[in-house]
């Protein structure tokens, strides 16, 4: 089974494209007020102040570019293999973040490469890179059960958040239900494009799967705000962009039936592969908050 480029282009595209709006919410998250408070109001008062902010309006834009994008890759190819694509959005983040200046450290260019390498590696050994001609259909039972453990791990998450614990222990556990969050989406997109395939726009608009992707939108763009907030960069972006591919290659497999290479060195090599690719990934995130707090304290001098 080959490449499907179609799918790894509208993969990395949509990356790019929620690569711009995580800068865009990040700067936004950064100008609005906290939440006075931890009730319903405080909440409240903060969703209000988020959704009329101009650059979380444009992040907003960008958001639904991608998810045009991903959504077309996830109808076309396997969730196991769109989802690790997505993690590509960091090396955009990164230029993103040095538009300016344009001078990364080796570090940076060091871990980048390992997230490069990784995600080739992946796509060249899963042997899950593209679909067959007919869409899949989820086995409801574990479907079911991938969604109950999903959310009973976000509540869980958020409920541990909410106890006095370090910031930066409450912005990785809220990342932590984002990942959720995000992998249940595509999921559920998943599901919905083959209702849109095999029945018609008339079925989609009446199948709870579109109404589900909508609310766990909904629910992941608030939480995604949150955890910005929550505490340092570094301990929210490695948590959703870990759990999330994680989370969805284990629901390509166990809901959607979708085959990686098996075998065990094989089955080895690809775990060791997405272990790296997570280091990769949460040391880039720490690069980027200790950049943050470097220009803060220039600044204060």
């Amino acid at each position: 089974m080959g490449v499907n480029w179609l799918v790894v282009g509208l993969s990395v595209s949509a990356a790019l494209a929620f690569a711009v709006s995580t800068t865009l919410k990040k700067a936004s998250a950064s100008q609005v007020p906290k939440i006075s408070g931890s009730g319903v109001r405080g909440v409240g008062g903060f969703l209000g102040r988020t959704v009329s902010h101009p650059l979380w309006l444009g992040g907003l834009l960008a958001d639904g570019a991608g998810l045009a994008l991903q959504v077309t890759a996830l109808h076309l190819g396997a969730l196991a293999v769109v989802q690790p694509l997505l993690v590509s959005g960091l090396l955009f983040a990164l230029v993103l973040r040095h538009r300016h200046d344009w001078v990364i450290s080796a570090q940076e260019v060091l871990w980048a490469g390992v997230l490069v390498s990784c995600l080739i590696a992946f796509l060249a050994l899963s042997g899950s890179v593209s679909n067959s001609a007919q869409p899949s259909s989820a086995d409801h039972l574990p479907a079911a059960l991938a969604a109950l453990a999903g959310v009973l791990t976000a509540g869980l998450c958020l409920s541990i958040a909410r106890r006095r614990v370090p910031a930066g222990t409450r912005a990785a556990l809220i990342g932590v239900a984002v990942g959720a969050v995000f992998a249940g989406t595509a999921a559920l997109i998943k599901a919905a494009t083959n209702v849109l395939t095999l029945h018609g726009p008339w079925a989609v608009l009446s199948s709870w799967q579109l109404y589900a992707v909508l609310a766990l939108g909904g629910i992941g763009l608030v939480l995604t705000q949150l955890a910005f907030q929550a505490g340092p960069l570094t301990a929210s972006l490695p948590a959703i962009s870990t759990v999330d591919p994680l989370l969805s290659v284990a629901i390509g497999v166990l809901v959607y039936d979708e085959h990686l290479r098996r075998g065990p060195l094989s089955g080895t090599v690809l775990l060791a592969l997405l272990l790296l690719l997570a280091l990769a990934v949460i040391q880039l995130g720490k690069l980027e908050s200790a950049e943050h707090i470097d220009t803060a304290v220039a600044a204060a001098r």
